[in-house]
């Protein structure tokens, strides 16, 4: 890891946003490439150097959307089981069952939601496609989560001293609230709609 990031960071500009893509890319098809720690990397790196800020985001947010409707098209086309179990090991079918319940009861909210709980962002494409939800709406909600979360990652890192190890906490931490701010809605949301249909 040590090795690509130092190879990141002697990247001219056009280099690195495209090497940022495709970080973001395949992280919806190997969940455990750490693209945060590279994506955070490389935006902490392009503002010491000559590289916009604006294109660094937009280099990594096009890049994990592509790469999500990517995983949308080959769940839409094989089915979300396969995929959930080789995305998600053991944990990937109770994962997919999570979202499901979810996009039945919240819609497209759900799918945004998802994109920010450990264990279930990666799913999350796949089962759409499987599930048939419109294009339009899973790029809607995919895109919408992608920018939140890497726009976060690249104020975080742009914003960062001159210690990478201090953008390495503060990612860590952006994260845990992220999750927590994602679980905390629908926590929420659920617990008007019982309190509705009870009342009803």
């Amino acid at each position: 890891m040590h090795a690509f990031l130092d190879w990141l960071g002697r990247l001219p500009p056009a280099g690195l946003y495209a090497a940022l893509a495709l970080v973001a890319a395949v992280e919806n098809i190997f969940p455990p490439l750490p693209a945060d720690t590279a994506v955070a990397f490389g935006s902490f790196a392009a503002a010491r150097g000559s590289a916009s800020p604006i294109a660094t985001f937009l280099s990594t947010w096009a890049g994990n959307v592509a790469g999500a409707m990517l995983m949308y098209a080959a769940g839409r086309k094989y089915g979300a089981d396969r995929l959930s179990r080789r995305l998600g090991g053991d944990s990937g079918a109770s994962a997919q069952r999570r979202v499901t319940a979810m996009y039945d009861r919240f819609g497209i909210w759900a799918l945004v939601l998802s994109r920010f709980l450990p264990g279930v962002r990666a799913i999350v494409p796949p089962v759409a496609g499987a599930m048939r939800i419109p294009p339009w709406q899973a790029t809607l909600a995919i895109a919408l989560a992608s920018a939140v979360w890497y726009g976060g990652v690249t104020v975080l890192a742009y914003q960062a001293g001159a210690n990478f190890e201090d953008v390495l906490v503060r990612l860590k931490t952006f994260g845990w609230v992220a999750a927590g701010i994602a679980g905390a809605i629908a926590a929420a949301v659920v617990i008007v709609v019982l309190v509705r249909r009870r009342r009803a």
